[in-house]
């Protein structure tokens, strides 16, 4: 079956995301503003570094410079950022289980709760925005650097356009498993390529040893998942109620799926996301049913339509209550896709113990 052409899920474009650009003479009025601003932002203070991450002494004299092709734009670093603002939850997470806490002037765009391992040091971090934050709220920050999860971030009606932020000294990066552009696009998604992001990042910053532990700890996880004893099929339920948006066979949840060792019943589509019919869900009838939980669609609101839709009433899953929940943060790639396959893998251990 060929990829339908249809928009992102709404769990990846939640309302206001991704606006309406704005004239771009407007944009460089805003940027043109802030260029006073950032002026002032070799004078502020640097934080200081606690115990448990990198001192920016030791890592700036053990720094070497990094040049890299960032989803199609050359990114130049030729020291570790200072001041750092992170868009969405993968992004904040990844510097968060780096140790690079101290450096986040910000964050903006969170999908939903940090993990508890990290909530303390995201605590003392400022929140810029619930969503992308504009042009004026990003330059009183002061920043050096953008870490962006999605490509989208960086646009004329948010913080601003790439190439823009450069001539104003700021550096960017998005994650890698996020970019659109042909060549770019990981096909498909793999741990090597969330991996190679995590190193990467830590390469900008300096922590290489840390992104070493990192990924030894998540490959080591991943080793000891056990695949359930008989052949498992899985849907992916991402979003939508009349057109459900389902994890397709090249992106995150196929990534997930796998390592998890579940039979993507949507498998066949070249697609990260996809949207298809009730009735081909109904076909598949799958074993298995992954929620996405989402704060504006919810695991529980998925549940009640499967549960009243006389047709979806009838499959398998629903009828034996065989649901797996992962939340939304942990899908995108990045840092927990490791967690999030194992905690599949343990759910439906948990489920085929009890049927």
């Amino acid at each position: 079956m060929s990829s339908p052409q249809t928009p992102l899920s709404p769990e990846a474009r939640p309302s206001g995301a991704h606006p309406a650009a704005r004239p771009a003479t407007r944009r460089w009025a805003v940027l043109a503003t802030g260029v006073a601003v950032l002026a002032l932002a070799a004078c502020s203070s640097t934080p200081a570094a606690d115990a448990t991450t990198p001192s920016t002494a030791s890592t700036t004299a053990a720094f070497t410079p990094v040049e890299l092709d960032n989803c199609g734009t050359p990114v130049t670093v030729d020291s570790p950022p200072q001041r750092v603002l992170t868009i969405k939850s993968s992004t904040t997470e990844m510097l968060l289980a780096l140790g690079l806490q101290d450096v986040m002037v910000g964050t903006a765009f969170a999908d939903g709760p940090v993990p508890e391992q990290w909530a303390d040091a995201y605590q003392a971090i400022p929140v810029v925005s619930d969503k992308v934050p504009g042009q004026e709220a990003l330059l009183a920050l002061e920043p050096d650097f953008v870490y962006g999860g999605w490509e989208s971030n960086f646009s004329a009606d948010g913080v601003g356009e790439r190439p823009a932020l450069a001539d104003l000294g700021i550096g960017t990066y998005v994650s890698p498993a996020a970019c659109k552009e042909d060549g770019y696009q990981p096909d498909p998604l793999t741990f090597d390529v969330v991996f190679d992001e995590i190193r990467e990042v830590a390469s900008i910053f300096g922590v290489q040893d840390r992104a070493e532990e990192v990924v030894a700890e998540q490959e080591a996880a991943l080793a000891d998942i056990t695949a359930p004893a008989e052949p498992t099929t899985a849907l992916w339920y991402s979003s939508g109620t009349d057109t459900p948006y389902v994890g397709a066979g090249i992106g995150s949840a196929q990534m997930i799926m796998d390592a998890a060792g579940l039979t993507n019943v949507f498998a066949d589509v070249h697609d990260t996301w996809t949207s298809v019919g009730w009735e081909q869900v109904v076909a598949a009838d799958p074993s298995v049913i992954v929620l996405v939980d989402a704060t504006w669609n919810t695991a529980d609101s998925k549940i009640a339509l499967l549960e009243s839709n006389p047709a979806t009433a009838q499959l398998t899953a629903v009828r034996e209550h065989r649901y797996v929940v992962v939340p939304f943060a942990a899908t995108e790639a990045g840092v927990r896709n490791a967690e999030a396959a194992v905690q599949v893998s343990q759910d439906v251990a948990a489920l085929d113990a009890t049927s």
